[in-house]
């Protein structure tokens, strides 16, 4: 039994084990020769909206045998004070395994260590794992190995994305390159946590320069809604636009993890532009987490 919490957390050959199964995955479809969660019964326990993840878990868990059942927090005894260890108690004792969507990480964390069942970091404030390895496996699937690789993450460079991207920059030896304004850099504990080869900046253009894969996130994640004036002022310009896309290496990719606003982070031209790779992308959601899913159970 093993649970996803955090990049930070994963040794460098289980990131190899979880993108070569991806890789399975996708080529089987509809064909996997094993069901490694047959009579298993996994909760999704949503206290934020899903479009990607929710469809790619509910679709990944069902292909692979088990069955799944989805849990929003609000009509579970959670969104009425329960606390997190008494509900882990409870389920742990019911379902095989748990995918969580939440605010603090440290509620993950406290489900898996109560529930004693795998729990799956589905995305928290603090990092969203299960995102980054699908980036990862987008990118080697078209370009080959990401050691070696440069990569620019555009925008708000404190939140969950680029927190992830900073652990995978260090267990697989890629060049991370952060483009942010002051305000929203990461903090400096996480990049000493982490270390490896970052960079972090408020010159676009320097950032850019170059790369392999150009990177970028809405400025307003869920939570932060009233925020939202003064991030769209202090993020204005960070945006990835055909312009930026020039000084990138020829034929580098351009990523977004949906959704996306078309004029803000990014511009509508290159959105479509680049497309097939967010789609794709959104779509290798699905091969990734059930590589996740069955890692967790081997």
């Amino acid at each position: 039994m093993k649970s996803l919490l955090s990049l930070e957390k994963l040794a460098a050959p289980e990131f190899t084990r979880i993108l070569q199964d991806a890789v399975r995955f996708k080529r089987e479809r509809g064909q996997h020769a094993t069901q490694p969660l047959a009579g298993q019964t996994w909760a999704l326990i949503f206290s934020k909206s899903s479009t990607r993840t929710r469809v790619s878990f509910e679709v990944g868990i069902r292909e692979l045998g088990g069955q799944v059942m989805f849990l929003n927090a609000n009509d579970i005894q959670l969104g009425r004070g329960e606390p997190i260890k008494d509900t882990a108690r409870v389920l742990g004792r019911m379902i095989h395994g748990a995918v969580i969507r939440t605010y603090a990480q440290s509620d993950v964390e406290e489900f898996a260590e109560y529930s004693r069942v795998p729990t799956i970091n589905a995305l928290t404030d603090d990092e969203h794992p299960c995102q980054v390895l699908t980036d990862i496996f987008t990118f080697e699937e078209t370009n080959g190995p990401i050691a070696g690789k440069v990569v620019t993450f555009i925008g708000d460079g404190a939140c969950n994305m680029p927190v992830s991207w900073i652990f995978a920059a260090a267990k697989l030896g890629f060049e991370l390159r952060i483009a942010a304004p002051k305000e929203f850099q990461p903090a400096p504990e996480i990049l000493a946590r982490a270390g490896g080869n970052i960079h972090c900046t408020t010159d676009l253009d320097a950032a850019a320069a170059g790369a392999d894969l150009l990177y970028t996130d809405v400025w307003v994640s869920m939570g932060k809604e009233a925020e939202a004036a003064d991030r769209l002022a202090l993020l204005k310009g960070y945006q990835i636009n055909a312009r930026l896309v020039t000084l990138a290496r020829p034929g580098a990719l351009v990523m977004h993890c949906l959704p996306a606003y078309r004029g803000k982070e990014i511009d509508a031209e290159t959105f479509e532009a680049h497309a097939n790779t967010i789609f794709t992308q959104a779509e290798n959601r699905l091969h990734v987490q059930k590589a996740i899913l069955n890692w967790s159970v081997s």
